[in-house]
């Protein structure tokens, strides 16, 4: 019986877990350049229920062994296995904001390990002056013109963050910034866009921000042969929450929930009426 409390509780935790990742999807499904996170489930490995009632010590697998009669598989319940993001490319939308800037990709390698696609990222700064992965392309300018996402600057091609000091520029689409000065368009910055090969080696820190598990900083896209893109102002790349679907997925993950919850109940009720009337002494 208390294996079957641990296989409904296995089962609960699982779609908690699952129900949490598809808040946060839905919490971002606005959040540009966002990429939605999604789970794989498996199962415990099943484990093969023998009697045994002899001294006879098992061979092999223990199958047909005298004094040892097969009775069946016990599932020991489910576990969320990995969560991760495909690398999608999101649609576009106009915005009409100077300050935004959607990254589309063309043309990115494989992965000849993965056979997955690898992905491109804008370079930015965090507080602790660490270098660090977006696709938010949602830029703001502070009050020193600094160009910032989320509040993080964006770094340009030699590494440095990038200072405009103009609320007019134009972004051409291999990411160089131009101002207007005087009735001539002045030169200041490239922004950087990063390669990452394999995206298994990227992690979430929240914002859709991201960072290298190996702590190694990703190579920058420009002047690669093998990569085509183009950076697209006054646009913004949406995410690639799917609201629908996400909803419905939630409403699933809630009733599995409850099911669980339903046997874990029935389980308690059975051990509280065999500890109280059946093992009660007349």
């Amino acid at each position: 019986m208390l294996r079957g409390l641990y296989t409904a509780t296995a089962g609960m935790l699982t779609q908690q877990r699952r129900t949490e990742m598809l808040s946060n999807n839905m919490a971002n499904a606005n959040t540009a350049g966002y990429k939605a996170d999604q789970s794989t489930i498996r199962a415990f490995p099943e484990m093969l229920l023998q009697r045994m009632e002899n001294k006879t010590l098992p061979t092999g697998n223990g199958m047909n062994v005298p004094g040892m009669q097969t009775i069946g598989s016990l599932n020991t319940g489910s576990y969320v296995q990995e969560i991760k993001s495909p690398f999608l490319q999101g649609g576009l939308k106009e915005t009409g904001l100077v300050t935004d800037v959607a990254l589309v990709e063309e043309n990115v390698p494989l992965n000849p390990e993965t056979n997955v696609k690898g992905s491109l990222f804008f370079a930015v700064q965090n507080q602790a002056g660490e270098e660090r992965y977006t696709r938010n392309g949602h830029f703001t300018l502070d009050d020193n013109g600094l160009l910032l996402s989320d509040g993080n600057p964006v770094l340009s091609r030699d590494g440095q963050p990038i200072s405009i000091q103009s609320g007019e520029f134009n972004v051409t689409e291999n990411g160089e910034v131009y101002v207007k000065e005087q009735d001539e368009m002045r030169f200041v910055a490239q922004i950087d866009v990063r390669f990452a090969a394999d995206v298994r080696n990227l992690v979430k820190e929240g914002n859709g921000i991201y960072r290298t598990s190996d702590g190694q900083a990703l190579p920058t896209a420009i002047d690669n042969g093998d990569i085509q893109y183009n950076l697209k102002q006054k646009y913004l790349e949406n995410s690639t929450v799917d609201i629908g679907r996400t909803y419905t997925d939630m409403m699933t993950a809630y009733r599995s929930f409850e099911a669980n919850q339903k046997v874990l109940q029935a389980y308690d009720k059975s051990m509280e009426k065999a500890a109280n009337e059946i093992g009660r002494l007349s």
